[in-house]
């Protein structure tokens, strides 16, 4: 039975191998669009030996790992269903749109860590002899784990980037309202913040700028900036400052509204918090701390009785 299940876990790696080795060759195979280009100003030798530090000056991720994940996900793309590519490109903007990683690699990540996870464990639990349905039940689920890891990852990375905005938004209003208050104008004031702070909120105020000058409208910008974040307090401010812009309200009011409305919900938050705080430590007084304080207190007098009447 053993060797059975290794033999079939060689197949599969083998094959795996063989698939990736193909891609490779696949991708070597294709017409290089960089060499086509100095070709046309320089001799053969002048441009292999350029090519060749051009390559090995790119990091391997970049030169190796990449292509062969790209070429994977071009596979993996059309057994995907567009819906699911779909929510996953959101889930990817409201994560900030981490580098190299588009919706068709993220699938194929999902698939590598369900594949990868699931072969370690039943290598694992056929080593240690284990029975046959021990083994396959302890293979699914860490096939299911493997599968769903990506994704928890995905929304620990959004939820992280959601608090630190709302975080950040009162601090980022009072800049901006000082700034209105000044003299400055509101793009001037988003300016500010995005040259003073190195942090998600003033990363997208300053991607609200450089939209405004390629063209867009302000509102159009502030819309874009609103879907990215996903949060309900930027929803709020932006939903004002257009409609400010709209009725041709001061622009400085509605800062010093909003900047008073933010600081009292993070006052609420953390009132909240506080609250919450009692609820949160019940379970380790009752199962960590409380045991020991018994042990401590009633270990002697148990000890004394146990004396008196048993012996």
């Amino acid at each position: 039975m053993n060797m059975i299940i290794l033999g079939v876990v060689g197949v599969i790696v083998l094959a795996i191998a063989v698939a990736l080795v193909l891609v490779g060759m696949r991708q070597s195979e294709d017409d290089d669009p960089l060499a086509e280009r100095l070709a046309e100003y320089g001799g053969t030798a002048e441009i292999s030996a350029n090519l060749e530090e051009i390559e090995m000056s790119v990091p391997f991720t970049d030169r190796v790992i990449m292509p062969i994940a790209r070429g994977v996900a071009s596979f993996t793309v059309q057994f995907t269903p567009q819906e699911a590519l779909e929510k996953t490109a959101r889930r990817l903007e409201l994560a900030g749109d981490p580098p190299h990683l588009t919706p068709a690699i993220f699938w194929v990540l999902r698939f590598v860590a369900m594949f990868g996870l699931g072969m370690v464990i039943l290598v694992v639990m056929t080593i240690s002899g284990k029975a046959a349905v021990m083994l396959i039940l302890s293979t699914l689920g860490a096939a299911v784990l493997g599968f769903f890891l990506p994704a928890l990852w995905l929304q620990s990375k959004i939820d992280r980037r959601q608090e630190e905005v709302v975080k950040s938004l009162p601090d980022a209003l009072d800049l901006m309202s000082i700034c209105v208050n000044a003299g400055l104008g509101f793009d001037q004031a988003m300016s500010k913040v995005y040259e003073k702070w190195d942090n998600e909120l003033a990363i997208s105020f300053g991607r609200v700028i450089q939209e405004i000058q390629l063209g867009k409208t302000r509102r159009e910008a502030l819309r874009a900036m609103d879907d990215s974040l996903g949060v309900a307090d930027v929803t709020t401010f932006i939903g004002a400052i257009i409609q400010a812009d709209q009725l041709g309200v001061s622009i400085s009011k509605i800062l010093n509204i909003q900047a008073d409305q933010m600081r009292i919900k993070r006052r609420q938050r953390a009132q909240e918090k506080a609250q919450q705080a009692p609820v949160k430590m019940m379970f380790p007084l009752v199962f960590f701390i409380f045991p020991s304080i018994w042990i401590v207190l009633l270990g002697p007098a148990a000890i004394q009785l146990y004396r008196t009447f048993f012996t």
